[in-house]
């Protein structure tokens, strides 16, 4: 197993320069780790992109050398296998799985022209048409290259770090899909604002986006960009899949306060709501039935701890860290993939003496003005979008045909004219013993007195 060994510091590579050797030390070293040997040493002087990446059979290493992508096989690093050259190359994800080997690649626009990111298959460098995939775009300071696991489309978050529109301190972000079969698009999120998390679906066939402002919207979409299902919006910032991908978790962690939404995928329905305040860690064990909640250092340095979760909100196991002690990590024990077979999902709480902690509906705030006055549409700071499921019209409810539900807009059209024309006119009150019954006027006890009040009365609402 090769491994990588490194100076200790994440914002920069020191190289030793004097006059007998200007060109200085090398300071980046790759280590067998079998044999303790060191394989080579190499040369670094750029932050950015420094890293050799691995594919998951370790045949294939590859490493950014200026404006090339140097390729290694059998880790030999004396030579080099294979060049891709890019002008200005600056991020490469190797995909994961088993050979044929691909790669991402993405390249900075500059002087007015876009960037870029492109798909390539090992070693099949040569030529216009050797890309599987290309994807041009303009606003991207930085982008996050994620593949799925099939390693048959990558998803790219496009980001700047300035929004020039002025509706977000954190700049403006965009995402795209791009295939291994040529296909690329640019997904349509339905909510102006960042995007918090992206997440592949074990099964490579959809994926999930949590974005928008807060509260924030969470969409599953297919491999057509095609909207699957909408979890509507709610305190989000993170999405996790279960390592069978039948369980998907939407969390707001950070600062948020940490509540958790429990989704059986295949039934699109909630299996609990569970809350994990001044969580800095969250993991999926590789049995997809329980989940690991922790509170680390340096992230926070008090009540750092660990609880362990069933996924339907009960609490198994919890850890506190004694004073004056850190906690810095929890990692599960990995497994190979398929050592724990999908299991029916259970909506039952599980058996626990520490019990839920399922979260509580909070009251919104409101100013000290308008505590002591009904709740109205316009005194609400934000309104709540259920999930696709809940809403009226969903499925399970009564459904209105076309022509039914084009005459109820009419009516309901129709009535807030009315009620604009004539706001001081209250609203006719729907009692349904009442709705087919005709008020009563009062008697003079002389029939033709009674008619001709009754045809004054008319003469007068007419106007005139």
């Amino acid at each position: 197993i090769s491994g990588i060994f490194h100076w200790p510091f994440d914002e920069c590579l020191f190289v030793t320069e004097t006059q007998d050797n200007p060109q200085g030390d090398p300071n980046l070293q790759l280590w067998d780790l079998k044999t303790g040997s060191c394989l080579k040493a190499l040369y670094q002087k750029k932050v950015q992109g420094w890293c050799p990446s691995w594919s998951d059979d370790e045949k294939i290493a590859v490493r950014s050398v200026n404006n090339e992508l140097h390729f290694f096989e059998n880790n030999d690093f004396n030579t080099i296998a294979n060049k891709l050259h890019l002008q200005k190359v600056s991020e490469f994800v190797l995909s994961p799985g088993s050979q044929p080997s691909k790669v991402a690649v993405y390249v900075p626009g500059s002087k007015g022209a876009p960037s870029f990111v492109r798909l390539y298959q090992y070693p099949n460098f040569a030529g216009p048409t050797s890309a599987l995939a290309n994807k041009s775009f303009f606003k991207a300071d930085r982008v996050n290259l994620l593949w799925n696991k099939k390693a048959t489309a990558v998803l790219v978050t496009a980001s700047t770090e300035v929004d020039k529109t002025g509706a977000s301190y954190y700049g403006e972000q965009t995402l795209h899909y791009l295939a291994t079969n040529g296909e690329t698009s640019l997904v349509q999120l339905q909510k102006n604002g960042p995007i918090y998390d992206v997440a592949w679906s074990p099964s490579s066939t959809e994926f999930c986006v949590v974005y928008g402002f807060m509260p924030a919207k969470a969409t599953v979409y297919n491999l057509k960009c095609d909207p699957v299902f909408d979890f509507g919006t709610g305190p989000r910032n993170a999405v996790y899949y279960s390592p069978q991908g039948h369980i998907l978790i939407l969390a707001g962690f950070g600062n948020l306060r940490g509540q958790m939404e429990v989704w059986d995928v295949k039934k699109w329905k909630q299996v609990s709501k569970p809350q994990a305040p001044d969580s800095t860690h969250f993991a999926w064990c590789p049995d997809g039935e329980h989940v690991v909640t922790s509170t680390c250092a340096p992230r926070l340095r008090v009540s750092n701890g660990y609880k362990i979760w069933h996924y339907t909100g009960t609490v198994l196991y919890k850890q506190d860290i004694p004073a004056g002690t850190e906690l810095w990590e929890t990692v599960w024990q990995p497994f190979p993939d398929g050592t724990f077979p999908e299991r029916p999902v259970k909506y039952q709480a599980a058996p626990s003496e520490l019990g839920s902690t399922e979260a509580k509906p909070a009251q919104a705030y409101r100013p000290p003005a308008l505590r002591n006055k009904p709740v109205t549409a316009s005194s609400k700071l934000h309104e709540e979008e259920p999930p696709q499921n809940m809403r009226p019209g969903a499925a399970g409810d009564k459904q209105l045909s076309k022509t039914a539900l084009k005459n109820q807009k009419k009516r309901e059209a129709k009535k807030a004219a009315k009620q604009e024309m004539n706001p001081d006119v209250p609203e006719p009150q729907s009692n349904p013993s009442q709705a087919n019954s005709t008020p009563t006027e009062p008697s003079s006890g002389d029939p033709e007195t009674d008619k001709k009040i009754k045809n004054v009365k008319k003469v007068k609402n007419v106007g005139y």
